[in-house]
């Protein structure tokens, strides 16, 4: 049985979760306020949030649309938000017809419009197929967000907005990007008159 000390364990991940999370308040609280700003903007005007991601950005995703379509804390007026990682139909034969990197930039290009937001979510900021999703919602006219870590990778020059939470381990990374999104959720609810 391998030497494990699982008070030490506790301790270091509850420090270390801890340090992340004071750091991303502390750094990107004006991010934040850019991110509601222009979701408010687009939804009062018709338009939609989208959202990708691979694997547990995936899960992050639909968790984060799932949010704004029913609801978060309120019954209220449903917010127009989609998770282009749920038709299993659309996600197939994109990657069977043209590959796995056209997997969000495809279904962009069929749903979203001019003034929508696309929220690109990748841990290390390199997943190619966020990457070429986010180029092609700047193609169209979205305006693009990016959760990332790290040092953000490749999405700094794709994004319009970019969180890169202070961390590069991938748990405290994902870990606060569930809490900007449901945090947004929240802010959503009272800017929009909701709550």
């Amino acid at each position: 049985m391998a030497n494990f000390d699982l008070e030490q364990f506790w301790a270091d991940e509850a420090e270390e979760h801890l340090s992340v999370a004071q750091n991303t308040f502390d750094s990107l609280s004006g991010a934040f306020g850019q991110w509601l700003d222009v979701c408010v903007n687009a939804i009062e005007n018709g338009g939609k949030v989208l959202f990708f991601g691979n694997g547990g950005s995936a899960s992050d995703a639909q968790h984060l649309a799932t949010e704004l379509a029913v609801r978060y804390v309120n019954d209220r007026k449903a917010i127009p938000a989609i998770a282009l990682t749920t038709d299993t139909s659309a996600l197939t034969a994109i990657g069977n017809d043209y590959g796995f990197d056209f997997l969000f930039s495809r279904q962009l290009e069929a749903l979203g419009k001019e003034g929508d937001i696309a929220v690109g979510i990748s841990t290390s900021g390199q997943s190619p197929n966020v990457l070429k999703a986010l180029e092609t919602a700047r193609s169209q006219g979205l305006i693009t967000v990016g959760l990332s870590g790290r040092d953000g990778g490749k999405m700094h020059d794709l994004c319009d907005i970019l969180f890169v939470v202070p961390s590069q381990t991938t748990a405290r990374i994902q870990e606060m990007h569930i809490t900007l999104g449901q945090m947004l959720c929240g802010a959503l609810e009272m800017r929009l008159g909701y709550v």
